[in-house]
């Protein structure tokens, strides 16, 4: 089985407390119906400190210091206390604090229109030189920085968005147009946010794999985001600004878009370009939303919480052509939503788990762990929106009940097998089927999985164009090594030679008699 493989996963965070604020849609439509409004009044005190997001749990699952099952063992709600020790560094990425993100935004800026004030550019200074992933060539492309009264200048003109650190004005993003609705400095803000956490992804990823940048060729972005400007909205290309600051001279790329289902597109798309030969490694990588910064930060409040949608995520996969070793993608084991499959959560399950494993011979049983929408349960559960992966957890379950591969009493036990708990923030696309991409590798790799199956799920209908569901799904298996149709088998070309050189030579003698 000639199959794509998954050759490493990156997972990074940004700690984004006060881009929250400014940024957040919840936030900026509030400010927009009442600038003084008793929300906007308390949101500075539900903010999480960068410690405190560092000791959260399901974060340090997301970076990979520990796997998302440990979190059952873990008493809830995981944010009060330090239940588990809070490390910057994970196996696939780190948590960034803010003003260091700040940095990032200045870094991967092609137009000068962010601006870091000087003297917190120099205060910052040993850290950024600290920083794993900028070089020193990265130090000096971010610069000396502005005068603060440059800066509040551009801000009170109202001509610039600002970037905070508590009271302190440390900066701001200016608007790439005076009358362009696309190029205002939100919107700038919000898309140069989301390629930092794209660099940042990407960079790790080429890390983690130790893949010479040189040696991608292709980029699939696959964020929420749509850069552009009035003429063509979501004209990207984000894939190539962001493999343009991680070194990838040699890569093309484009941007897919299916809302949350993006990534799971994404991954599908590239193993089909790798298994087509077109190109050798494709990566796939999306960053974070500053949009859905605090987005259900009055239910939090309202419970007494703190705001736990204060991160943007991004992620970095790496598929490429079959090296005998890491995990494939099964390109046979795909499952979609159709257009005609209707909507309803049992007919959507049916076509992305049930379908592809019955094509495939397999039961629900064969699959170890389903990746479905691991957004962290106690951020959506204060909205009424309950836990959302275990919800679909039971979905699938109970569509084995109907299958008759198991009892309705062992829907709990199936759940908590091939299920996990969330571990993802609810940054849209970022939950979606991919956070577990890097522990499956893992633990596949380590022989302790055999199956794991990615799920992407869309709500279309956001965009008003269509009432529409989406999804795609996949799975990951071991590597049967590079043997069967991949290996030349030397003595089988011998035995076909000497089989056509002996019909040549009786075709002749036929033809001379």
């Amino acid at each position: 089985m000639y199959e794509p493989v998954v050759k490493g996963a990156a997972y990074i965070l940004a700690h984004t407390p006060n881009m929250a604020f400014e940024y957040g849609t919840t936030q900026y439509v509030e400010r927009q119906k009442d600038p003084q409004s008793k929300y906007l009044m308390q949101f500075g005190d539900h903010l999480r400190t960068y410690e405190q997001v560092m000791n959260y749990a399901p974060f340090q699952a997301y970076i990979g210091n520990i796997h998302p099952d440990q979190l059952t063992a873990i008493d809830r709600p995981w944010y009060e206390g330090d239940k588990v020790e809070g490390k910057r560094y994970g196996k696939y990425g780190e948590i960034v604090p803010e003003d260091e993100f700040y940095a990032w935004l200045q870094l991967v800026d092609a137009f000068e229109l962010v601006w870091l004030e000087e003297e917190f550019l120099t205060e910052l200074k040993p850290r950024l030189e600290a920083s794993p992933m900028l070089t020193a060539e990265d130090i000096k492309t971010i610069g000396g920085g502005r005068s603060l009264k440059e800066i509040q200048k551009r801000v009170e003109e109202k001509t610039a968005a600002p970037l905070m650190l508590k009271d302190r004005l440390v900066g701001c993003v200016r608007r790439a147009h005076e009358l362009d609705s696309t190029l205002t400095a939100h919107v700038i803000a919000e898309n140069t946010a989301s390629k930092a956490s794209g660099v940042l992804a990407l960079r790790y990823l080429l890390k983690n794999t130790g893949v010479d940048p040189r040696e991608i060729d292709y980029i699939i972005e696959c964020s929420e985001e749509a850069c552009g400007d009035m003429n063509q909205r979501g004209g990207g290309n984000l894939a190539k600004a962001i493999g343009e600051h991680a070194g990838c001279a040699g890569a093309t790329g484009s941007d897919t878009r299916a809302f949350c289902a993006g990534p799971a597109h994404a991954m599908v798309l590239a193993a089909a370009l790798v298994k087509a030969g077109m190109f050798s490694n494709v990566a796939v990588v999306a960053g974070g939303s500053t949009a859905k910064l605090g987005m259900n930060g009055k239910d939090h409040i309202k419970k007494g919480m703190p705001i736990l949608e204060d991160v943007v995520g991004g992620f970095a996969v790496l598929i490429s052509e079959n090296d005998g070793h890491n995990p494939i993608i099964r390109t046979d084991s795909l499952g979609k939503h159709d257009i005609g499959t209707g909507s309803s959560p049992q007919a959507v399950m049916q076509a992305l788990v049930t379908n592809p494993l019955d094509r495939l011979g397999l039961t629900m049983e064969d699959v170890d762990k389903y990746s479905v929408e691991m957004q962290v349960a106690e951020i959506t559960e204060p909205a009424g929106a309950g836990d959302v992966p275990t919800a679909n957890y039971r979905m699938i379950a109970a569509l084995g009940v109907m299958k008759k591969q198991l009892e309705r009493s062992a829907i709990p036990d199936f759940v908590a097998r091939h299920g996990m708990p969330g571990f993802a923030p609810t940054q849209g696309h970022i939950p979606s089927g991919v956070p577990f991409v890097g522990h499956a590798r893992d633990l596949i790799l380590a022989g302790q999985m055999q199956r794991a199956m990615i799920i992407g799920k869309g709500s279309l209908f956001l965009a008003r164009m269509t009432n529409l569901f989406d999804g795609i799904s996949f799975l990951m298996e071991p590597n049967p090594g590079r043997t069967d149709d991949q290996a030349i088998d030397e003595g089988a070309v011998k035995k076909l030679i000497a089989d056509a050189l002996r019909q040549v030579a009786l075709d002749l003698a036929q033809s001379e008699d």
